[in-house]
């Protein structure tokens, strides 16, 4: 049970020595789409490399959903992913009031550090029903 949900298809990843990542997304509240959202995060160290992966971020409380969608906000370190998996659900644990899921390209499961994410929203005039539309974690 959720107060609502962002989905970010494709959030693209890479480093040559500095590195960071990027991607454009929905919230949804209410099985209507509220508004857009975008994934930001830098990072400082040696790494070489890229990756693709999909990001849904699940929000614990209307509270916490509230502070996604103020337009600045940012993931504690504290705040890790749960690599999407038949049965991820049922371990997963709310941090800092989210819960967050990855899966790579193809399927692949991807573990995706996510402490430092920033991220904005910009709210939807006319909010899009996705109701009928199939939950976004296999069972």
């Amino acid at each position: 049970s959720s107060a609502g949900y962002a989905v970010f298809p494709t959030v693209g990843k890479g480093a040559v020595g500095v590195g960071g990542a990027f991607g454009r997304g929905e919230l949804i509240q209410g099985g209507r789409v509220v508004g857009y959202c975008s994934l930001t995060q830098a990072s400082i160290g040696l790494a070489l490399g890229g990756q693709a992966y999909s990001e849904l971020i699940f929000f614990e409380t209307p509270e916490a959903l509230q502070k996604f969608k103020s337009g600045d906000y940012t993931f504690s370190a504290q705040v890790s992913a749960v690599a999407l998996k038949s049965g991820a659900s049922a371990n997963a644990k709310y941090a800092d009031g989210v819960a967050v899921f990855t899966m790579g390209e193809e399927g692949l499961m991807v573990e995706a550090s996510v402490g430092g994410q920033r991220f904005s929203f910009q709210p939807v005039a006319v909010a899009r029903d996705v109701s009928a539309q199939p939950a976004p974690i296999p069972q």
